[in-house]
């Protein structure tokens, strides 16, 4: 499925694969026709299909537009049945029992059902039986219908791993000449139950329908939207703004009754001419509150071409997050951080929230390892650093002074600059993470100074005993 929808989106010339960090190694999780042509095949690691096949091109997986997609395919697959769940990471299963004849019979549903997919670029693989494993089965490694009462007798050539036993199980059952279901099924019971254990008699018996299997249908997930529609057309940026705050209200009561709070909302502003206008608001944080939310809106609404009027306004919250329960007090403080978090929304939709960041500490002593920068609307300020000694505002890569000496010169150069030392404070010994594969760090430990020149610049200078040098890796405010 990850190949199919990248190459809908980009096509890409020659042999295409989308690889995935599989048991310590990228291995090959989805491939092209083309790329199956040339031998390749899934789970071959990364290494040996480029010695196969260099041309190869590769995208990284990426689960969450995978599961996004097969969640879209839910929802499509619900216009012939609207018992519909996954089945595993790529596929459906469909309980169409009293739907079939809303399309013809089953062998005009399938048709149109494969016409759709293949026509929105999909490679499908169906399978139609009377129990959900005999179905499996067949999409999965025969494609095929079987006829009613007739179950035992269409798969009994397909091979054994089609009935959902782990790689272990139809191992065992291929080294004692055990290939296909038909050959399983004609052993003794109390043979099957005994050698390979209870889970092989019941992925049997759910095949040929002697143990019931029902399918979990996915569940509608929860929408949060509102619209509004207009005896004449508006073209005021003040009437949008109305239409809003008439929106907004109904859309926050149903979000406090959910208690979750909206992150991302978009505004649909239909034309009479048929176009649309929207206007994405991605907020800092979630909120659910109507009078903070609409001033948020005020750029977004300016920026609206009417044309000769818009006749609808919709607004959907495209994403959600879960709040907590608040407090009811007579008496309502305004949080600090609101206003914070206001200013954050205002510039994050002018230069995007992930480009708003803040510093958090990590729990390392190695000075360029001990902080990482996280975007600040998906994180929380650290209450306490936890270091006790003070750390430079400015970092770099170390760079060489020539010097000699434990202690720090009474008079140095750096950055073609001379330097008189007033006073010195340390030393500090940071050793390195010896589990951790630092090649800056590999030689040993380092002797870390504060240095404060005549001059007035604030240094942080070390030392490497080892390797007798000087260094500069930092400037204190």
């Amino acid at each position: 499925m990850s190949s199919e929808l990248i190459l809908r989106k980009q096509h890409y010339e020659g042999p295409f694969a989308v690889v995935a960090h599989i048991k310590n190694g990228n291995r090959l999780l989805c491939l092209s026709a083309m790329a199956e042509q040339r031998g390749l095949k899934r789970g071959m690691g990364l290494a040996d299909a480029r010695s196969f096949c260099p041309e190869i091109q590769t995208v990284e997986y990426n689960p969450q537009v995978d599961v996004a997609f097969q969640n879209s395919l839910v929802r499509w697959a619900k216009r012939y049945c609207p018992w519909v769940g996954k089945s595993g990471i790529d596929g459906l299963s469909l309980d169409a029992a009293g739907s079939a004849h809303l399309f013809g019979g089953e062998d005009a549903m399938l048709h149109d059902m494969r016409a759709r997919l293949i026509q929105s670029k999909l490679t499908v693989r169906i399978g139609l039986a009377d129990t959900v494993g005999a179905a499996w089965a067949l999409a999965r490694f025969g494609e095929g219908c079987a006829e009613v009462e007739k179950t035992q007798q269409a798969i009994s050539a397909l091979p054994v791993a089609s009935l959902r036993i782990s790689a272990k199980e139809d191992t065992t059952l291929q080294r004692l000449g055990v290939k296909t279901i038909g050959q399983l099924a004609n052993l003794p019971r109390a043979t099957i139950g005994q050698r390979f254990g209870p889970s092989v008699l019941m992925r049997l018996d759910q095949a040929l329908g002697d143990q019931s299997e029902s399918i979990s249908p996915e569940s509608n997930p929860q929408t949060y939207s509102t619209r509004l529609t207009f005896p004449e057309p508006i073209g005021l940026a003040k009437d949008v703004m109305a239409g809003v705050e008439r929106l907004l209200l109904p859309l926050c009561e149903k979000l406090t009754q959910d208690t979750v709070g909206v992150r991302v909302l978009s505004l649909i502003c239909r034309r009479i001419d048929g176009a649309d206008q929207q206007v994405e608001l991605r907020l800092a944080r979630a909120l659910r509150d109507p009078q903070r939310i609409l001033p948020l809106f005020t750029k977004g609404v300016d920026g609206i071409d009417a044309g000769f009027g818009i006749d609808q306004l919709r607004l959907v919250a495209t994403q959600v997050d879960v709040l907590q329960v608040e407090q009811v007090a007579h008496s309502q403080t305004q949080h600090n951080s609101d206003g914070l978090h206001d200013l954050m929304t205002r510039l994050g939709n002018r230069i995007g929230l992930e480009n708003i960041q803040r510093f958090l500490p990590a729990e390392s002593h190695i000075p360029e390892n001990s902080v990482i920068v996280s975007p600040a609307a998906w994180s929380e300020p650290a209450g306490s650093w936890g270091n006790v000694n003070p750390r430079p505002i400015r970092l770099f890569p170390p760079e060489y002074v020539a010097a000699r000496g434990h202690r720090p010169p009474n008079r140095f150069k750096w950055r073609a600059m001379s330097f008189t030392v007033g006073r010195i404070t340390g030393p500090e010994r940071i050793a390195p993470e010896w589990w951790l594969e630092d090649e800056n760090w590999r030689h040993g430990v380092r002797d870390y100074w504060k240095v404060e020149t005549l001059e007035g610049h604030r240094l942080w200078m070390f030392h490497t005993p080892q390797n007798p040098n000087w260094f500069v890796q930092g400037v204190f405010a």
